[in-house]
């Protein structure tokens, strides 16, 4: 019988990061928790920032079972705009060293590779990734756009990064959202 594992997926954003947590026993992904942790737009950068580190250190707390977790984070994309880019890469700095404070390892994905594994295409909208983690994990109704997000994150680090039906996307490039 294989070990079990628990992942936490991260979706990280300034105002609202995304968590989703998920066991994985051998090729059996059942879902256990996800939700928001969610910052005020009045708070200044440095409270964001605790109120973000903070929650992802409950979240850890509350989920981590007496089997081994491990933790994946969605990379930063570059936006139109670099003021946004450098909030977004400071939230996530405050997601990582929450996992790394509690001795998480962590793994990082595009969205791309996110897409990937979930939906088997890197191009899929928003709503087919929330489609598909709800068919995955058999969940009884729609998490909110960030936690489905990160559900997929955990599920995509559950494949081994690797796209659906295990096929393994390292080595390849990606050319209009598919590997090739």
């Amino acid at each position: 019988m294989s070990t079990p594992v628990r992942i936490l997926g991260i979706d990280p954003g300034l105002r609202i990061t995304g968590f989703g947590v998920i066991d994985k026993v051998g090729q059996k992904l059942s879902y256990v928790a996800s939700g928001c942790v969610k910052s005020s737009d009045r708070d200044s950068l440095p409270d964001r920032i605790k109120t973000l580190l903070e929650g992802i250190g409950e979240v850890i707390a509350l989920h981590r079972p007496q089997h081994p977790m491990e933790a994946a984070v969605e990379k930063v994309f570059v936006n139109v705009n670099p003021q946004s880019t450098l909030l977004l890469g400071q939230a996530r700095g405050a997601a990582i060293s929450a996992l790394v404070l509690a001795g998480l390892p962590v793994s990082e994905y595009t969205a791309l590779q996110v897409k990937q594994a979930v939906v088997g295409h890197g191009k899929a909208a928003k709503e087919q990734v929330g489609h598909m983690v709800v068919r995955l994990l058999a969940l009884p109704g729609a998490p909110s756009a960030d936690a489905a997000d990160a559900l997929a994150c955990a599920i995509c680090h559950a494949h081994g990064g690797q796209g659906l039906g295990n096929i393994a996307t390292r080595g390849f490039r990606v050319k209009n959202g598919r590997l090739v």
